[in-house]
């Protein structure tokens, strides 16, 4: 029963994915016209628990591996099965928020409703590229100490952050670009570039822990602290493409 501890974690992980697919499903358009006849679209506020049930399921994440580790119950099924749940919590529900933006970008234009689903599709490409990350990553034994090609974690926590930005933000300008359909497409093409490429990214595991080691992950909190400070969620990009940077150049 102990070994089964891991993976009970590892199935909370893609409880709460499905919990942030069902928000994301009922989200719905709000349109609204003014009093001079311009049609206004948004997106419910209730799509951001989408990103804090996607940030609880990145702790759960995060947990079942040290639990493994803790209670020595690490498996091949185990590790299926995290590849599994992640699909889901990091790439399907971000991919749905991805969606939703697309659509809400649309529908704001001119007979925008009315656009073919096709332009929103490019948004699934996220999680069949994350699918292809995991696929290769449990094949390749060269990943105990780093990683090649974006975690797909960390691609969906990118993603979750976007919907608590777009709400909580006080920056016109970052309201604007979020409403930009071009924006969208840039983040399909980057972060799924990202996850199947074979760039070197820095993990959280170490066989010996020591300055080197540690100093691009005190320089990422120290960055996600400040920049939180000052900017409040996007402090999450922020931190992200500091990640990437120091991932390349500590690599």
């Amino acid at each position: 029963m102990i070994k089964q501890i891991p993976n009970i974690f590892t199935l909370l992980n893609l409880f709460f994915g499905c919990l942030a697919i069902v928000v994301i499903l009922e989200t719905g358009l709000a349109i609204s016209v003014d009093a001079n006849g311009l049609q206004t679209v948004e997106i419910p506020q209730k799509i951001y628990w989408a990103s804090i049930f996607i940030v609880i399921a990145a702790v759960i994440d995060f947990l079942d591996g040290f639990v493994a580790r803790l209670l020595k119950a690490s498996s091949e099924m185990g590790k299926q099965l995290d590849s599994l749940a992640d699909v889901v919590s990091f790439g399907v529900a971000p991919g749905m928020i991805v969606f939703e933006f697309l659509r809400r970008s649309y529908a704001s234009q001119e007979n925008g409703l009315d656009i073919s689903q096709l332009w929103l599709m490019p948004a699934f490409i996220i999680p069949c590229a994350g699918a292809f990350r995991l696929a290769r990553f449990n094949l390749d034994t060269e990943q105990s100490y780093g990683f090649k090609g974006l975690p797909i974690p960390a691609a969906g926590l990118l993603i979750a952050s976007f919907p608590l930005i777009y709400w909580f933000t006080s920056f016109e300008w970052i309201i604007r670009v979020l409403q930009n359909r071009w924006f969208w497409y840039a983040i399909i093409i980057g972060i799924s570039y990202l996850m199947v490429s074979r760039l070197p990214m820095l993990a959280l595991k170490f066989k010996n822990v020591n300055v080197k080691k540690a100093l691009p992950f005190i320089i990422i909190a120290i960055i996600l602290a400040v920049s939180a400070f000052i900017f409040g969620y996007l402090a999450i990009p922020i931190a992200f493409i500091a990640y990437v940077i120091l991932s390349l150049l500590f690599k």
